[in-house]
């Protein structure tokens, strides 16, 4: 069996455990252990500069299989991402602070997020995809006295996160929330937003957002490409009459990249 087969067979390997462990979800930290490995040995192949060699191969000879393991992949992992967050929360409420090397990396993203668009106590910052364990939110606003606020659309992260700030950031000035963009007051006052690369739909909706932000505000969206494709929902074209990229951040040992955006500025229009 050559590199590419091997390759291809540690994809489906991990896709079946992927499926396995969400399957079994039960709401306790059952399991909790062995996703947190899973997740950990995950982050290390879709930085592993070597698969990205072979990743490339595979890509040139557009293998169908390719993309459907790919697709299932993603979402499988996002899903299992967003259930290891609620097993950090959940360990959290029970006294229990280890920290993963997944989180570890997540968190080192974190320092550079928004590049020269630096966030200050003046501040309004909108996370989309905030999850159970809210520790962009946390950091943020704990770096810098911002204030934030998290939206999510799983009523158990929502749950479990305000738990996590009850803990963690109760002197800080951050709410989560389970509100469309298009529903939240917040939204037209925010000067960064930050997309967690696990958002299916952020595409959609930083065009749904041109329409509900003031004009200087600043967007973070988290995506992977090519291997990074297996873990994070990729980048995608904007609307260049809506949004401009600022800056593309990419950072070769971390899990996501990020593309920063600003609105194009407006034409006048002389008769």
């Amino acid at each position: 069996m050559n590199e590419l087969e091997n390759f291809l067979k540690d994809l489906n390997e991990y896709l079946e455990r992927f499926n396995d462990l969400t399957v079994s979800y039960n709401h306790t930290v059952n399991n909790c252990s062995e996703l947190e490995a899973l997740i950990n040995k995950y982050s290390h192949f879709i930085t592993n500069v070597e698969n990205q060699g072979i990743w490339n191969q595979l890509e040139n000879q557009e293998n169908g299989d390719l993309d459907q393991v790919v697709n299932h992949l993603r979402k499988k992992s996002a899903l299992c991402v967003a259930i290891m967050e609620k097993y950090r929360a959940m360990k959290l409420l029970n006294g229990e602070t280890e920290i993963t090397d997944y989180f570890k990396n997540v968190e080192s993203c974190i320092e550079k997020e928004f590049g020269s668009f630096q966030i200050t106590p003046d501040s309004k910052v909108l996370l989309v995809g905030s999850g159970a364990f809210p520790m962009t939110p946390i950091l943020i606003a704990k770096r810098t006295g911002a204030e934030v606020v998290g939206i999510d659309i799983d009523d158990e992260a929502i749950e479990l996160g305000l738990k996590v700030i009850e803990i963690l950031g109760t002197e800080l000035n951050i709410r989560l929330e389970k509100t469309p963009v298009e529903y939240l007051n917040f939204t037209k006052d925010a000067t960064h937003i930050i997309f967690s690369s696990t958002v299916k739909d952020k595409y959609r909706i930083l065009d749904q957002l041109h329409e509900l932000t003031n004009e200087d505000v600043v967007v973070a969206m988290r995506y992977g490409d090519q291997l990074k494709s297996l873990f994070n929902y990729p980048s995608r074209k904007v609307d260049k009459q809506k949004w401009n990229k600022a800056e593309d951040i990419l950072r070769p040992h971390d899990v996501f990249d990020i593309e920063l955006y600003k609105k194009a500025p407006k034409f006048i229009t002389y008769i």
